[in-house]
């Protein structure tokens, strides 16, 4: 009996230690955390990851920048966004998109189509990283003796307002940096085009670790040699900021008059 009495006291003994050693006060408990990583091409990763990661940018939750005396400002979990003029505003609260302007002139594009529109051109090539996406190789392309990888981007039927759509992004191929953007428009036909529209990536600047535009240029295929030629077209961003920091709530409803 004194024996078995023994053995249960050491037994006791063994398991306080092992859980007074499990959960040593004097040592902070480190969490073991499960990040649920997307199925993202090794080369696009390395796009992404010469940007500035996209763990980083996945922590991050509001973009803000300023073009053509617009600001604009993006949450970028909700995708809710806020786009505001002297004489106008407009906006996408989660539900709807909604437009509030002086008279009817002040804005004539179609808001539904235009919150977003710099934003996704903005936000290269972070936003090839969104749900719904499907990936697939494209030719490269040729410019000025280099020869650019290209990755193709598509979407799976539902997502977005425009599912058609197709973006083709060619990336530098020792830095791995962004360089070309191609995409198609397909909101207003709401059918596929094979009609590209060309953007060059070569402004880049740092905006609180990530690498952004500071502005994106248009080049159009010559009709008699089909050679890429820059055009005026030219978009330059300022005051950009991201940010880990939501905006208050009600920031990106309609204005009340």
């Amino acid at each position: 009996m004194k024996k078995r009495l023994l053995l249960l006291t050491i037994a006791s003994i063994s398991l306080a230690c092992k859980k007074n050693i499990e959960k040593d006060p004097s040592k902070p408990e480190v969490k073991q955390e499960t990040i649920k990583e997307k199925h993202i091409p090794e080369a696009l990763s390395k796009v992404i990851e010469a940007h500035g990661g996209i763990k980083k940018w996945n922590k991050a939750q509001t973009l803000a920048y300023k073009f053509k005396g617009e600001t604009h400002t993006t949450d970028l979990h909700s995708r809710k966004a806020l786009v505001k003029a002297n004489d106008y505003a407009l906006g996408y609260d989660g539900k709807e998109v909604w437009i509030q302007q002086q008279d009817s002139t002040a804005f004539k594009k179609d808001p539904a189509f235009y919150y977003h529109l710099f934003f996704y051109f903005y936000a290269m090539p972070f936003v090839l990283a969104d749900d719904g996406i499907i990936y697939n190789d494209a030719d490269s392309m040729v410019y000025e003796g280099v020869s650019y990888p290209g990755i193709k981007i598509s979407y799976n039927t539902g997502v977005g307002v425009s599912p058609e759509d197709n973006y083709f992004v060619y990336y530098h191929p020792e830095t791995y940096q962004m360089a070309w953007l191609g995409y198609t428009v397909t909101y207003f036909s709401k059918e596929t085009s094979s009609k590209v529209k060309m953007i060059r990536y070569n402004d880049w600047h740092n905006v609180d670790g990530f690498v952004l535009p500071k502005s994106i240029t248009w080049y159009k295929k010559d009709t008699t040699d089909g050679v890429l030629k820059v055009t005026e077209k030219v978009v330059s961003f300022t005051e950009a900021k991201v940010s880990e920091a939501a905006m208050e709530q009600g920031f990106y409803n309609k204005q009340s008059n």
